[in-house]
């Protein structure tokens, strides 16, 4: 009886003091969101895949170096997301690369992607370039992509709010990549609208706007000023984000404003 007893307590200790392995808990995953002005963004997953999406040549910016991707996504025809030789590896044969276009100019039409590609979900939704659907700059495409338990929505050059199907289609979204320099796409204000209507759990990245060093789009000021001050982290140095999936904070969803990479300074590897 009395080893009985004492095997009872042993198991139990170590029941108890097993930790993380017994309880189900892990380390949480990183994610890594780097910009590289207007759209051109690189999402590194926690397993190393690398996700880049409309990459641009905009002179002002420079060229981005050491830029490598696993995955590139275009989400429409115009010059300044297509630019996939700026990828180091493009010549690689195994990187997928998908275009969420398909056609040329106003009679291009949506193409439908929904993939399973390593660790990442990929999925498409068609939305247009302006409010007039499309006929004036033609159609658009949303890239939700799905990795280590976050969803990142990056809407391209969206130019419109949006309908209660195409919501349902976005479904949840944790970090939103969101255009809000006005001119081609959404401005602060229509930017803030559809940001209340995605409803962001974690993150808002502003995208295609004015810079310093790039004028031809209104400045993000509009779109920030609309937001609480301690919901803004303004002061991000570099062009690189890391979140988890367990990520939280009281003031979230916050605005991150990134600094794009001067293409003088090489991406540390």
């Amino acid at each position: 009886m009395r080893r009985f007893l004492l095997t009872l307590v042993v198991l139990a200790v170590g029941l108890l003091t097993a930790g993380p392995a017994l309880t189900g808990d892990k380390t949480p995953a990183k994610v890594e969101i780097r910009w590289f002005g207007q759209s051109f963004f690189q999402i590194i997953s926690s397993k190393g895949t690398r996700i880049v999406i409309d990459p641009h040549q905009i002179p002002e910016y420079g060229r981005a170096t050491g830029v490598k991707a696993d995955i590139i996504l275009m989400t429409h025809n115009h010059d300044d997301h297509t630019q996939i030789d700026v990828i180091e590896n493009h010549k690689d044969k195994g990187i997928k690369i998908h275009q969420g276009i398909k056609g040329t100019g106003l009679k291009a039409t949506w193409n439908p992607i929904d993939e399973q590609i390593k660790d990442v979900r990929i999925r498409s939704v068609g939305l247009y370039h302006d409010d007039f659907q499309g006929m004036k700059h033609g159609k658009n495409t949303a890239f939700i992509i799905d990795v280590d338990d976050l969803r990142i929505a990056h809407l391209g050059d969206l130019g419109h709010t949006l309908t209660p199907n195409q919501l349902k289609s976005i479904g949840k979204v944790d970090i939103l990549m969101i255009p809000v320099g006005g001119v081609y796409t959404l401005n602060g204000t229509e930017a803030k609208e559809v940001v209340d209507q995605i409803k962001p759990s974690k993150y808002i990245i502003p995208m295609h706007y004015g810079t310093a060093v790039y004028e031809d789009l209104l400045p993000a000021r509009e779109f920030l000023d609309q937001f609480d001050k301690a919901s803004v982290a303004r002061d991000l140095k570099n062009n690189k984000l890391v979140v988890t999936s367990k990520f939280s904070d009281p003031n979230a969803p916050i605005v991150a404003v990134l600094n794009w990479t001067s293409p003088l300074k090489k991406l540390e590897k």
